[in-house]
């Protein structure tokens, strides 16, 4: 049997070397990979963090946006990056959503990817182009039942909050609403302003500057409870009880990550979720801060994996 000092002293030398990388923890630039294009709720949230920890931590936060499958592409990336803290993902429910959907991510969201924090949490909002004649939920699903598969709604893909939502809506009120998808909350919110696409079930932080200008008209918000930045529009649930479905927004690193940098991670955005001018931004775009520790954004995982999970069988939602 070994001698017990012999077989300790390098775990001690290893723990002392996590705890001296913490602490000279940034050295240099940090890599913030969004899976979705520039202007989606994924991506605000990621710049405005971003920038406070760039002020915070004094070293440079780079947005690098790698959208695809979903923000798959760019989840894969950071699972296969070297776990040393200098590149994390800034992701969405999305990621949680694609697990039972895919059969073949090339990454395993519980197995490959640490959680740092929920940063926050928006309810959908089910935004229509001015020129459909729908002006309330109730009408809207008049008008799909009259033109079954002719309506459209927009998503972030496969598997995106907005497919979920969107899928969910068409199972609870038994419409066919047609899937149109983007990469991401910005090019969405562009083309239903256009009119190539109809409706969305868009996430708030991209569509709400529109619905206030009036370039977009808001029929409904689908979480369970009316938004307060948008006290006048009404909930799906007002007209289809029962439903209910919001969009959070996350970090995580790849996952043998040092504890100590996670952990520091953690803390620095939690820093910059209370910073005024952050949680401003994040209340005009009807953005809940959620700020959780990695054990509470690992149980949130776990529960929203269950969930939809369930929703995809349910719904028949399949990716190739």
């Amino acid at each position: 049997m070994r001698s017990p000092q012999i077989w300790f002293a390098p775990l001690a030398m290893l723990a002392c070397s996590f705890t001296a990388q913490a602490q000279g923890y940034p050295a240099k630039p940090v890599r913030i990979l969004v899976g979705f294009a520039p202007g989606g709720g994924t991506d605000i949230m990621a710049r405005a963090v971003g920038a406070k920890m760039t002020e915070s931590l004094k070293q440079q936060f780079v947005i690098e946006n790698r959208p695809g499958a979903n923000a798959n592409v760019a989840a894969k990336l950071a699972a296969e990056s070297p776990a040393d803290g200098y590149t994390i993902l800034f992701m969405s429910v999305a990621h949680i959503m694609s697990k039972p959907v895919y059969k073949n991510l090339g990454y395993d969201i519980e197995r490959d990817l640490a959680p740092i924090t929920v940063v926050s949490e928006v309810s959908n909002v089910f935004a229509a182009h001015p020129s459909l004649p729908a002006k309330s939920v109730k009408e809207l699903i008049a008008l799909a039942r009259a033109k079954p598969g002719e309506l459209t709604y927009a998503t972030s893909g496969v598997a995106s909050p907005e497919h979920f939502a969107g899928e969910m809506f068409k199972m609870m009120t038994k419409t066919n609403l047609l899937p149109v998808p983007y990469k991401g909350g910005g090019p969405i919110a562009i083309d239903l302003m256009a009119g190539h696409v109809m409706t969305s079930f868009s996430t708030m932080p991209p569509i709400i500057p529109h619905i206030r200008a009036g370039r977009v008209k808001a029929l409904a918000v689908t979480k369970d409870k009316r938004a307060a930045v948008l006290p006048d529009v009404p909930t799906v649930a007002e007209t289809v009880p029962g439903y209910a479905m919001s969009t959070w927004y996350g970090a995580v690193a790849p996952a043998k990550t040092p504890r100590e940098i996670v952990v520091k991670l953690n803390q620095e955005i939690l820093k910059a979720l209370a910073d005024p001018d952050v949680k401003e931004r994040l209340a005009l775009l009807g953005a809940d801060i959620v700020a959780s520790s990695p054990e509470q954004t690992a149980a949130i995982f776990r529960a929203d994996l269950a969930k939809y999970t369930k929703v995809a069988q349910a719904a028949g939602i399949r990716a190739d």
